[in-house]
């Protein structure tokens, strides 16, 4: 693969939709429409979006939706999820959500797979409607049944050898040949070894969550290249790390914004989550001691500042994990700032 920016490496977008303070998920999603528009425009090489539930703050609850229309709203940009929470679902659905996509728009979705909830415990309850259903201890066995809807593989005399996820790849086993000229690529993403492990094994692309598990960053990475074994998907390791970058002309204004993503992700954290804050109302808060140490650790490992700083920053991490690809989530409050984020990194790699 190679930069669509003049850059060492491909740069990418995690959005997460975000919802600010005086704003309604409508807005919030037209401006990651636009966004999708401006990153292709830019250069970025995938724009991918996340399952969270029972968050405010965040509108993108179901992934494949706002593929569907981001997709439309954009002609060569690569879309996926990153990611689809793997157990909150049967994987049939997800085959066939994927599949669709695909069949769509040929050649530009990825299917990202994580094991986490994407919310609370009480939610994932919720969603994956029994108790016992809470363990990801099968997540092995539910990620090789996805891939055998996908790629309507399951050998015979299987329970599920009958049943096929259309759109699809249905190779002369249903009458009139109906058959997607390909299928979306499955990456694993992870905060953790555990997803690093089984990519590798698998020699699967793997998607590391440097934006809030950077203490996990180097060990997982060094776990998937070490475990990696070649596959018909990948004959050597390709990972990509996701990190959370501010960018806009002055770095005050940068820290600001960076300083409204701490403040949201300590309410997140401290079980309070709502809409995403306004600069303003980081600067008005009222921070105590312990929250002040919970914000600057958050800060230190956002890259956020002005053009030059951004550039070094990226180039840094670039340099520390040696990634394939790396995934930009910029969560700022309002359109304006969200948008000129994305501008100031894609000017700063093409200078």
């Amino acid at each position: 693969m190679t930069s669509p920016l003049n850059s060492p490496v491909p740069l990418s977008v995690l959005d997460l939709a975000t919802v600010g303070t005086g704003h309604t998920a409508s807005e919030a999603l037209a401006t990651s429409t636009e966004l999708a528009r401006r990153a292709e425009e830019w250069g970025f090489h995938r724009y991918w979006v996340a399952e969270h539930h029972s968050m405010p703050g965040v509108a993108s609850a179901s992934p494949a939706v706002l593929l569907a229309h981001l997709a439309a709203a954009t002609s060569t940009i690569r879309l996926g999820s990153g990611g689809v929470m793997l157990p909150n679902h049967a994987p049939l659905v997800i085959a066939e959500q994927f599949g669709l996509l695909e069949a769509l728009h040929p050649g530009r979705i990825d299917l990202g797979l994580g094991r986490a909830p994407g919310t609370d415990q009480a939610t994932a309850r919720a969603l994956r409607r029994s108790a016992e259903a809470l363990s990801v201890d099968d997540f092995p066995q539910q990620l090789a049944e996805l891939i055998r809807f996908l790629d309507d593989s399951f050998p015979e005399g299987h329970p599920y050898a009958r049943i096929h996820a259309i759109p699809g790849p249905v190779q002369g086993k249903v009458p009139g040949g109906v058959q997607s000229a390909s299928r979306p690529p499955v990456w694993l993403l992870g905060s953790s070894g555990y997803s690093a492990r089984l990519a590798g094994a698998l020699g699967l692309p793997f998607s590391f969550a440097h934006h809030f598990s950077p203490a996990n960053t180097l060990p997982a990475l060094e776990i998937y290249r070490e475990s990696f074994r070649p596959s018909e998907v990948l004959d050597k390791p390709y990972a990509m790390v996701a990190a959370g970058v501010i960018a806009a002309d002055t770095e005050k204004e940068a820290r600001s914004s960076a300083r409204a993503g701490a403040l949201a992700m300590l309410r997140l954290r401290t079980g309070r989550p709502g809409l995403f804050p306004s600069p303003e109302e980081a600067d008005g808060y009222p921070f105590n001691e312990l929250e002040r140490e919970f914000v600057d650790s958050w800060l230190s490992n956002v890259i956020h500042g002005d053009r030059d700083k951004v550039r070094q920053g990226l180039d840094d991490l670039r340099a520390l994990t040696d990634a394939d690809e790396l995934m930009l989530t910029s969560n700022v409050h309002g359109r304006e700032r969200r948008l000129r984020s994305y501008e100031i990194v894609a000017q700063a790699h093409r200078s």
